[in-house]
This record gives structure tokens, sequence and C-alpha cells, in this order.
């Protein structure tokens, strides 16, 4: 027994330690491997090209229109239904026109229009379909450089803290009732001077709120404080500088290039203030941005020029002069006393005689 036992148990370590022959491989063909999976990114934009909505799919195949069993749903009444698909195959997406009534078009890269029926897609194209449109982009489409913050975003910080905001809306209320009482010919109450100044300020608040609803539309950050803190302040500094132009008109002659050079301050704060709302309401290049601001101060003070030259006589019999009247203290150079005049006067006339005896 003994030796039968130990016979069966070298037979059963032979069993574990020796080597096990391996079931022959089954050949695997091409039709079970697996299919290669499409990923794209399709964006809803608008006919200026800003973007409405992103999606990023991963399938094979894409079907686009009305109809609530698409993988995109759009909503524009001159898509139909089932207005077209995209499909995947051999690393290229195609796109096939489901015999839509208004058709779908293919815009490429280059502007470049053509018919989108089984045409084949490249990074960038624009389906246009009905009265939308879609963009093509691949995931190994290049992103454009991280913009850094500009240094005029603490400057913003600052000015858009609603503090800051009801502070210069409250400075700017007080120089506007100054100016109408300063104005005013007859005698007015204080009350009346501010609900003017209030009204006032409500009118200067349109620009401000105009270019946050616009931006608001255009699926930018409204920023409204920033907006009216940045426009109030910009009012602020135009105020100070028909006060600097009227104490250089005071203290200068009516011809004076001085005169001149600082009526271009007005001009540059308002360029300022419009590059400075588009800065801040837009994601715009720095060169549209630039555009825009020129074109909104042209517009601006060219229509105001425009406006008084049309009004100027063809001729004016009377000279001209500066008639701005300011207080003494605002008088640049000291005055001479009238005695101090009347002795400048006779060493004039003095000087003026022995010349003329001398010729």
């Amino acid at each position: 027994m003994e030796v039968a036992m130990k016979v069966n148990t070298e037979a059963m370590k032979d069993a574990q330690v020796g080597n096990t022959e391996t079931e022959p491989a089954i050949p695997v063909s091409s039709d079970d491997l697996p299919i290669e999976q499409g990923e794209i990114i399709i964006e809803e934009i608008t006919r200026n090209h800003k973007l409405l909505h992103r999606h990023r799919l991963k399938q094979n195949n894409i079907t686009i229109g009305r109809n609530y069993q698409n993988d995109i749903i759009l909503t524009d009444p001159h898509i139909c239904p089932q207005h077209l698909s995209l499909n995947y195959s051999q690393d290229v997406w195609c796109i096939n026109d489901n015999n839509s009534v208004n058709g779908t078009s293919l815009e490429n890269k280059e502007c470049k229009k053509q018919d989108g029926n089984q045409q084949v897609l490249n990074d960038g194209d624009v389906i246009v379909l009905g009265k939308s449109q879609l963009r093509i982009l691949f995931k190994s489409h290049s992103v454009v450089d991280t913009i850094a913050f500009s240094p005029f975003e603490s400057l913003i910080d600052l000015i858009r803290h609603p503090v800051a905001v009801l502070t210069s809306i409250a400075l700017f209320i007080l120089i506007t009732a100054n100016i109408a009482y300063l104005n005013q010919p007859t005698e007015i109450n204080i009350s009346q001077l501010f609900v003017s100044a209030f009204s006032m300020s409500l009118l200067f608040a349109l620009w401000p709120a105009a270019v946050a609803l616009v931006s608001h539309l255009t699926k930018h950050d409204p920023r409204i404080l920033a907006q009216l803190g940045i426009s109030f302040t910009f009012f602020i500094l135009m105020w100070l500088s028909d006060l600097l132009e009227e104490i250089i008109a005071f203290n200068s002659a009516s011809n004076s290039v001085l005169g001149l050079i600082i009526a271009l301050v007005p001009i540059s704060l308002a360029f300022s203030l419009f590059w400075l709302n588009s800065y801040i309401g837009f994601h715009v290049s720095s060169k549209r941005r630039i555009v825009v601001a020129l074109s909104i101060t042209i517009l601006l003070f060219g229509g105001s020029y425009l406006l008084q030259y049309s009004k100027k006589p063809e001729f004016n019999p009377h000279p001209q002069y500066s008639a701005t009247i300011m207080a003494p203290s605002y008088l640049i150079a000291p005055s001479n006393s009238v005695d101090s005049f009347i002795e400048q006067s006779n060493a004039l006339f003095e000087q003026a005689n022995k010349a003329a005896q001398q010729d």
C-alpha cells in the first residue's frame, strides 16, 4: 500500500510539474477586429462665425436635422427633419445630403462654396444648411495662443467695484449740477439742479448699458459694472478736458496753436473710451478693436463738426476774438496794475517818437 501511494504521489507531481500542451491558436479574420471610431467637433456658428454651441461626438455616423432622433438637433425651419448625415470611414469624414429641400453647401477655409453632397470634410470646413452654419473641427485642430492678461485688467477690476461705480456716478452728478448752475441765467433751487443732473446721468448711462446689451446678445460677458465704471470715469475726464480747454482759451490768443492741441484731448479720450468698451465687452482682435473705436470716434466728432460747419455763414463781417470769460483766479500770467500799464505805454510812445525823429 505504501509503495502504491508513493507511486501515485510521484505521478501527481509529474503531472503538475510537467509541460502542458497548448491548444492551437484560432486565426482571427479582419471582420472580427474592432472598428476604428471617429471623433469630431461640430460647432454651431452665426453668419459672422460667432460660436453658439459646440458638440464633441465620438461615433462613426452622425445625423443632423430638426427631428428629435438626430444627434444634433437644429431649430432652423429651413432645415429638413433628416437633413444630412456625416459618415466616418477609412480615416475620412464624408457628408451626405438626404435629398433636403434647400440643399447643403460646403465652404472651405478660402471661403469657396461648393455642393456639400458626397464631399470629404476637411478641418475648418463650414457646412451651410438652411440659414444655419456648422463648423467642422478635428481633434488635431490647433488652437490660438493663450492671451495674457492685459495691464488694464487690474485697473478695470478697481473701477468695476460697486463703491467705485457709485462714486464716479455721484461725482458726475455733482459736476453736471455745477455746470448747470453756472450756465443758468436765472435763480434756480438745488432740487431742480439735481433732478436735471440725475436725468443727465441716466441719459449718459444709456451708452454703457447699450454696449453691455450688445455684448450679451453676442454671447459675451456683459460686465455691466465695468462698463458703467469705465464710461463715467471717462465722462468726468471729458468734463475736465473741457475746463482745461477753456482755461487755455482764456490765457491765450484766439488763433493759438496750443488751443488746437488741447482740442484733441477730448477726441483722444473718446477713442480710449470706445477702445476700452470694446475690450471689456467683446473678444475681438486688437486690430478690429482699434478700427471699431476709430470709426465711432470719427462718426461722433466728424458728424458734430459737419453740423457746426453747415450752420456757419459763408461770410462773417464781425471780427473773431476769444470771448471766454472766467474768474481772475484762472489767469495764469500775472496781470499788471493800471499805473504799471500807463508807465509801460508811455515808455512805448517815447520809444516810438525817438525812432520817428531819427528817421
